[in-house]
């Protein structure tokens, strides 16, 4: 496999890391039930901006990598 295609492999997964946290600090993503879930949504909630602002941030940049990488194999 070519280290180019790893690196961008590499690059989705950090870009799906990124909506995954911004997605669960917002809430659209629930975690758990029972008492973990309870633990769960404090958790969320007490850190719910600093993670929010992390998320946006991992997929933005990401997503410019992403698309930086598919024009350089494409070109």
């Amino acid at each position: 496999m070519n280290y180019s295609v790893l690196g961008l492999i590499i690059e989705i997964l950090l870009l799906a890391c990124g909506v995954y946290l911004y997605l669960y600090a917002r809430g659209i993503i629930r975690r758990g039930s029972g008492e973990r879930g309870e633990r769960a949504e404090v958790f969320r909630r007490e850190n719910a901006t600093w993670m929010r602002l992390l998320g946006l941030l991992l997929a933005a940049l990401m997503l410019v990598n992403v698309v930086l990488h598919i024009g350089e194999l494409a070109g």
